[in-house]
């Protein structure tokens, strides 16, 4: 019987030796060992921190390209070892060595598809950290209540991908919810991965606030940014800001500062607005929010077309039908389905845990495939 069970693994597993190979190439492994040897050597320069922002790049650089190599490195071992094991196992018949290699098959085929999606990131800002904002829209109570189950929804993508986050502003709902919240997610590419949320998401169920249990339609929308660095090409005037302190009222209240030390600035000329509060000084949460700002013009002088100014910005003019980039239904069935790409599931449950991945996956092939980027 274990014999019948390697020859199906060995069939299933001979076809991924080419796909290695084409993410290898995909990821261009070469030039990639060799910055990192260019970077370990300037590491071992007995001056090399004494420019401590220029060391603190290289050094990030050296560990993201270290990742990445890495990954794909154990990735091929573990294919010869996989071949290895099933050689091994059809010798001596051994159905226990045939079970760890479905496991390890298992295992594989969903690091592979993660490694493969890192040669579709190839925007500029992909490998940077992100910044999510959720805004309530259209529904009331009921849209507050969805902007809180969207907002666990990423948490818990994002701790299943090791990232850390941060809230960076947040605002309760009136009754139950959020109105909105604005939480910064750290990790390698979590920009990259996570543009694919910008736009409005739409929810269908049956109401938990409506006595007489009618089906209800919310919206909510997620606005998606990269975090930036100061650039140097870019000026911003201060008699262009308008700069507001507010007192702070973050979720669960005893860990938000309740001094008035968040921060509300207004970008005059585009009106763009950025705010920022959480436990740390008004200093630091004006330093944050300028960062935000900055992020935000640099992202519209690099507009290539007026009427992408929207997009860039983060703005959605209407949170509300018409305008959605996916729907997700709970009842009278589940379905969750992305209008761009048609990618759908009817685990909903799953998604709402943070499940969204065949949705990233879905987008970053639909940019790839029409030449787009966001």
């Amino acid at each position: 019987m274990a014999l019948i069970e390697f020859d199906q693994y060995k069939a299933e597993l001979a076809p991924y030796k080419e796909t290695l190979e084409e993410v290898g190439q995909a990821l261009g492994l070469e030039s990639k060992r060799r910055r990192i040897e260019e970077l370990s050597r300037f590491q071992e320069e007995p001056d090399f921190w004494n420019d401590t922002d220029r060391a603190s790049k290289l050094s990030q650089e050296l560990k993201n390209l270290q990742t990445v190599v890495g990954g794909y490195d154990r990735m091929a071992s573990e294919y010869d070892e996989m071949m290895d094991l099933i050689e091994l196992g059809r010798e001596e018949d051994d159905a226990d060595a045939a079970e760890m290699v479905g496991e390890m098959l298992a295992k594989f085929k969903t690091e592979l598809e993660d490694l493969r999606l890192e040669t579709l990131l190839t925007g500029e800002y992909d490998h940077e950290n992100a910044i999510l904002s959720i805004h309530a829209g259209a529904g009331g109570t009921e849209s507050c209540d969805w902007a809180s189950m969207l907002y666990r929804m990423y948490m818990h993508w994002a701790q299943a991908k090791g990232y850390t986050t941060e809230i960076l502003d947040w605002l309760d709902g009136d009754e139950a919810g959020i109105k909105s919240v604005t939480v910064q997610i750290n990790g390698p590419d979590a920009y990259g991965y996570l543009k694919s949320e910008h736009g409005v998401h739409r929810l269908v169920r049956i109401s938990p606030f409506n006595a007489q249990a009618k089906r209800q339609t919310s919206f909510v929308s997620c606005e998606v940014m990269p975090e930036l660095k100061n650039d140097a090409d870019l000026e911003i005037n201060d008699d262009d800001l308008r700069i507001d302190t507010y007192r702070s009222s973050g979720a669960g209240g005893q860990h938000i500062n309740k001094t008035s030390s968040a921060i509300r600035i207004t970008h005059i000329p585009t009106g763009i607005v950025v705010q920022c509060q959480n436990e740390r000084s008004q200093f630091q949460n004006k330093d944050k929010a300028m960062q935000m700002l900055r992020g935000k013009l640099l992202k519209l002088k690099e507009a290539a077309h007026a009427e992408k100014l929207s997009d860039i910005r983060g703005d959605v003019k209407d949170i509300a039908w018409g305008n959605q980039i996916r729907s997700y239904f709970l009842q009278p069935y589940q379905l969750v389905k992305d209008l761009r790409t048609n990618a759908e599931t009817a685990n909903a449950d799953k998604v709402l845990n943070g499940g969204i991945d065949m949705f990233i996956s879905a987008y970053l092939k639909y940019l790839q495939k029409n030449g787009q980027e966001e």
